[in-house]
């Protein structure tokens, strides 16, 4: 028998229970023996629930017990999670989370810790939800070279950008059925404005580079500012918009950054829609895959924090996983990456083209039907700081969206 604790009773914690105790006979096959629940802790107790035999409101009680091989930590956040989850490896007891902010900011430490102990720190649920990616990327893709991941990242944003897209909503609408249907906190701030799908991105350039990536150091951009009308082009234009957090090798660095993009309609991530989440990994010598499912959600979430706990199971006394040195990795200047640009514009587009060509070069011009008073036009590929250059000569731009270009064409 192998015994562990949950630290964290709430959303994923009583996922991680429901799943251990539903699936218990499949997974005790699976890992040669089965795992129990010793401990849950919270600070809170919860009446009636079966949960309460096994509830405790102290750490030292889990820590000082030599039986617990495997603490899973989803409590989220930074504090108490951080000195809990360290003192559990330094103490040779694995860990499975699902914080993304504790990954993204001490995951290159906890995973040399774990290293040197020969136990296992793994994050599987912290990128993806349910989707399954780290353990692809830590195994199955190993032989390669992974020039591009580009991820949907976030089920908040891309339900609400689904729903904008194809019902013509607002901002604010989406954003309020999001909340009751309870996709979205009543603070928003983490999903609209891009810092969740920012964290997960770190966490993966960190993996696939091998050094620290910083989420501080990566560009983000939320989706507040997008809406119906650009929507409306981005139809006209046989486009979509969704919410991209992306990293690329460029020469020996990563440039990454999290903002709305436009899609063609042939771009592998065109047609995620609603809630679910996508990844996309262009690798040197595999090509491209993608990775789709239920990007969060309490089950979801679980089920990859319990695969964790079936590998270290599997695993007590063996390190499977690979880590990336502290040292910091420096990702590209933002202004030096290649793109086409977006432009919404006010003005007429049949005075002011050739203009806008001296300054931009060739574009393409779109229109809305019934549309007097502005026009948009899609630029070449060019420097995001050409790009700027470019911009500050017209005081009268609306808003600018990025393009998204598979990985055929190189930003």
């Amino acid at each position: 028998m192998i015994n562990i604790a949950v630290l964290g009773y709430g959303t994923v914690g009583s996922g991680v229970v429901e799943v251990l105790d539903t699936n218990r006979e499949c997974i005790s096959q699976r890992v040669g023996e089965e795992i129990r629940v010793k401990y849950v802790l919270d600070l809170r107790d919860f009446p009636g629930d079966p949960v309460q035999n096994i509830l405790v409101h102290n750490f030292e009680e889990i820590i000082r017990d030599e039986d617990v091989k495997i603490v899973v930590e989803v409590m989220g956040g930074i504090e108490p999670a951080y000195t809990f989850v360290k003192r559990s490896l330094l103490a040779g007891k694995s860990v499975a989370t699902s914080n993304k902010a504790l990954v993204a900011k001490h995951g290159a430490e906890l995973l040399s810790i774990a290293k040197e102990k020969q136990i296992n720190f793994l994050f599987e649920a912290s990128v993806g939800g349910g989707i399954p990616i780290i353990r692809p990327l830590n195994s199955s893709m190993t032989a390669d070279e992974i020039e591009e991941i580009t991820g949907i990242l976030n089920g908040t944003t891309n339900y609400m950008l689904t729903k904008m897209f194809y019902e013509g909503a607002g901002y604010e609408e989406v954003l309020r059925q999001a909340q009751e249907n309870g996709y979205a906190e009543k603070n928003p701030e983490a999903d609209v404005e891009g810092y969740d799908a920012c964290r997960k991105i770190a966490i993966l350039s960190s993996l696939i580079s091998g050094h620290q990536v910083d989420f501080e150091d990566i560009y983000t951009e939320g989706i507040t500012e997008i809406t119906e009308r650009d929507m409306e082009y981005a139809k006209q234009m046989q486009m979509t918009i969704k919410l991209l957090a992306s990293s690329r090798r460029s020469g020996e660095c990563l440039s990454a950054i999290v903002a709305p993009c436009l899609l063609e309609n042939t771009h592998p991530l065109f047609g995620v829609n609603g809630v679910f989440n996508a990844i996309f990994v262009h690798g040197n010598v595999l090509g491209d895959a993608m990775f789709y499912g239920s990007g969060a959600g309490k089950l979801p979430t679980a089920s990859a924090v319990v695969a964790d706990v079936v590998e270290e199971a599997k695993n007590l006394n063996r390190n499977v996983m690979t880590m990336w040195k502290s040292d910091k990795l420096k990702l590209q200047d933002k202004g030096d990456t290649i793109r086409r640009f977006f432009v919404r514009i006010t003005g007429n587009a049949e005075a002011m083209k050739t203009y806008i060509e001296s300054i931009f070069g060739p574009v393409q011009i779109v229109m809305l039907p019934d549309v007097e008073e502005e026009f948009g036009f899609l630029t070449g590929r060019m420097t995001e700081r050409a790009y700027e250059e470019c911009a500050a000569k017209f005081p009268n731009i609306i808003r600018m969206i990025r393009m998204q270009e598979q990985s055929g064409s190189k930003e």
